[in-house]
């Protein structure tokens, strides 16, 4: 893991473990999938619609922010939400 893509991945986890009730449970993993980097978010069920947000605004604004620390780094990377 290079350190960029571990600042994008503790700026993920930061986020969201200040959206959620249940911190210990939020669970980051990334992997890569050619020239993307996908970085796996998992919280508890209870604190899904926290993540996602009405109509999935808050998962957009997740995505927008990743896709600005992904420009400035020069790498693309995506967000998947899992449940």
């Amino acid at each position: 893991m290079t350190e960029q893509s571990a600042n994008a991945r503790a700026l993920i986890e930061h986020i969201a473990k200040a959206l959620v009730d249940a911190k210990d449970a939020v669970f980051i993993d990334e992997y890569e999938d050619g020239d993307e980097t996908v970085i796996e978010l998992e919280v508890a069920e209870e604190d899904l619609g926290k993540v996602i947000g009405r109509s999935g605004r808050i998962a957009r604004a997740l995505r927008t922010v990743l896709n600005a620390a992904g420009a400035k780094n020069d790498k693309r990377y995506a967000l998947e939400i899992l449940e």
